[in-house]
């Protein structure tokens, strides 16, 4: 992972935390975790204070995740909002998180100047051991804690000014008003800084986890549906009325219900043609071929000419593959007639030709799970599951490494919000 670590495709962006009362701060949050506190001079954070440097030290990954359910935070600044999230096991950890730290700003602002805050995003269930347990979870609840229990102090100074407020004589007890002053040293004017959070709870609608191999789950008005290996425990086990169990590897029972729910956008030249995707497909599905006609080859310096020569010079291969000519008639069809009818192509390769709607608020999640039929195109899976691509990247020879690096950088690095608003249609 080294040659993805030094060209920012994996733990870039992260915050470094070097300042001395910081590091301070995160040992403090690790104690209370029960964990062995950090003795490095600075490492780098993601949006939920995971760090890969501690996690290395601590010779745990999960150190913040330990049974990839209720998964810890440590938030050190509010600078934290902007930054990814490189480790988790729900695919919706890094919105929620977002959505927790925009709807406490003020709070989490003034927190952090003096104090650490920490604690756990809590689901209804401690352990999941089978899907059962992982539809059980509808909402998750921000379980808030500080260090120094600013927290606690605040929310006793409330406290004492609702009762000086309330109580006639309260303001004789002269304990109570040296007790406020000492609060206030902490504190500050709790009537003009919020300093606890008031909005902990939030929804668990759609999202991806690692458990089982990976599981997708859609919740819409009258059915939830499940998307996994069918392996998975619990599996087909329970209220059909109200859970719909699909294969991952069904791809046409997988498709019907990306289309019939309206997350899918259809081959259509209204973006099709302005998007490059086909082509792009077409590119990512011509080197997956070359590479696996000859593996050692080191495909970082090839050229358009290259490509077309060796297209023609391995025809009979690309026939029997199929996608390459798949896309370039697909590509035919959709300047004749504006559209691609997908009734007649094969499930797998339907994939190929779509993409999730932009405007859908599942757009990322959906394209994650396009990202699964279509593990040839790496830029896909880079952008949207990071994790199969580490997975698939781990497992590659050294030649297919420097190719997909060299890619990612020209392709994507270059300018990533251009390229998913272009192939994807994301604004975001």
């Amino acid at each position: 992972m080294d040659l993805l670590r030094d060209n920012e495709l994996i733990y870039g962006r992260l915050l470094r935390i070097d300042q001395p009362h910081l590091i301070d701060r995160y040992n403090k949050a690790l104690r209370a975790f029960g964990l062995t506190p950090t003795t490095l001079l600075n490492f780098d954070i993601d949006r939920t204070g995971f760090s890969p440097q501690v996690a290395e030290e601590l010779k745990d990954p999960q150190y913040l995740d330990p049974f990839e359910v209720n998964r810890r935070f440590i938030i050190l600044t509010p600078e934290q909002i902007d930054l990814p999230v490189v480790h988790t096991a729900f695919s919706n950890t890094g919105q929620l998180i977002f959505e927790f730290m925009t709807a406490n700003q003020r709070a989490i602002d003034a927190l952090t100047i003096k104090d650490v805050i920490y604690g756990e995003i809590e689901d209804s269930v401690s352990r999941v051991e089978d899907i059962e347990d992982l539809l059980s979870i509808n909402q998750i609840e921000f379980r808030v804690l500080s260090a120094e229990d600013v927290l606690g102090k605040a929310a006793e100074l409330g406290t004492l000014v609702d009762r000086l407020k309330q109580e006639p004589d309260a303001w004789r007890d002269d304990a109570m008003l040296n007790r406020m002053v000492d609060l206030a040293k902490v504190c500050g004017d709790i009537r003009e800084n919020a300093l606890v959070p008031d909005q902990v709870i939030f929804r668990h609608n759609v999202f991806w986890t690692s458990h089982f191999g990976g599981v997708y789950i859609f919740i819409d008005k009258d059915m939830t549906t499940v998307i996994t290996d069918p392996d998975a425990p619990g599996f087909r086990r329970s209220r059909p009325w109200q859970v719909s169990y699909l294969s991952l590897q069904d791809a046409d029972k997988v498709f019907r219900f990306l289309a019939s729910t309206g997350r899918i956008e259809l081959p259509r030249a209204s973006w099709i043609e302005s998007s490059g995707y086909l082509e792009h497909r077409a590119e990512m599905v011509v080197r997956a071929l070359i590479h696996r006609a000859d593996p050692g080859r080191d495909l970082v310096t090839l050229d358009k000419v290259w490509l077309q020569t060796w297209i023609h010079t391995n025809a009979d291969l690309i026939a029997r593959d199929g996608d390459f000519p798949f896309l370039n008639a697909a590509k035919r069809e959709i300047a004749q007639y504006g559209q691609l009818k997908l009734e007649d192509v094969s499930p797998r390769q339907r994939f190929l030709a779509v993409r999730a709607r932009p405007d859908h608020p599942d757009a990322w999640l959906v394209n994650r799970l396009i990202s699964d039929f279509v593990p040839s195109d790496f830029v896909s899976r880079y952008i949207f599951n990071k994790q199969g691509f580490y997975r698939d990247y781990e497992a590659a020879e050294e030649s297919w490494k420097r190719q997909v690096v060299d890619v990612l950088k020209t392709a994507y690095l270059k300018d990533k919000a251009a390229f998913r608003q272009r192939l994807y249609g994301l604004t975001d």
